[in-house]
């Protein structure tokens, strides 16, 4: 990887801890992801195997080959906007939070945020492989079962995905098994996983030592305050 900086690009498919999807590519398709002075600036896609795109190499399949590379880097844009800037104001996230009914009459189970299944099988959409490639139940189960640690069976997967795209979060690409992420699955993954690591895992673990020493000492007072108030609060015996 080449650190962002002036001029430079850096290979799309880092490791991130924080919530924020990067993309990767197959073998011979690689995205990179340009910055300067520290900000993205451009996505180029190279597709050296044009097969990993499904489409063969021949002169006459070249604008179809080159509506793939540009919808890889629109979906890697989607991904980086969702990344930075989403805001719960979306109706997506109260849409999915509960159980409704599809137009057809087919119940839509929630995706209810804090449930743990619920949490692996956002931060899975946020892997960075699965936004350029899309998504196949091998794919996204395998990354399912290293977040759960626990075992995950192919029937949960199916009816994960099923969830996902009753609640318009996923679509399926056309004559395929594939899905994409749609722009309310990128914001409800993104959100959900953000709040997650950079939120509630931090003040689960804010009276662990390895917490921060100012978040320990404003949770103290914290503490102090209510328990005076719930001092205050108790009638004497002689009320």
């Amino acid at each position: 990887m080449k650190q962002p900086g002036s001029g430079r690009e850096r290979l799309v498919g880092d490791t991130v801890h924080d919530g924020t999807p990067q993309v990767t590519a197959p073998a011979d398709v690689t995205a990179k992801d340009n910055h300067k002075d520290g900000r993205a600036m451009r996505i180029e896609t190279v597709v050296n195997g044009p097969r990993d795109l499904g489409c063969n190499a021949r002169l006459p399949n070249l604008a179809e080959l080159q509506d793939k590379a540009r919808a890889i880097n629109r979906r890697i844009l989607d991904a980086e906007r969702a990344g930075q800037g989403t805001v719960l104001a979306s109706p997506a996230f109260e849409r999915i939070a509960h159980p409704s009914v599809t137009a057809d009459g087919r119940r839509t189970p929630a995706l209810r945020f804090g449930d743990p299944r619920v949490t692996a099988l956002a931060g899975a959409l946020c892997a960075t492989l699965l936004t350029a490639t899309g998504i196949t139940n091998k794919s996204l189960r395998a990354l399912m079962t290293g977040l759960l640690h626990a075992p995950y069976s192919t029937g949960q997967m199916t009816y994960d995905l099923r969830r996902l795209r009753l609640a318009g979060l996923v679509r399926r690409i056309e004559h395929t098994n594939r899905y994409v992420l749609t722009p309310d699955g990128i914001k409800v993954a993104v959100f959900y996983t953000k709040l997650h690591n950079r939120l509630l895992r931090p003040l689960l673990a804010a009276d662990q030592p390895q917490a921060p020493p100012e978040l320990r000492a404003a949770l103290r007072a914290i503490d102090q305050h209510i328990d005076t108030y719930i001092t205050r609060a108790r009638l004497s015996r002689a009320a």
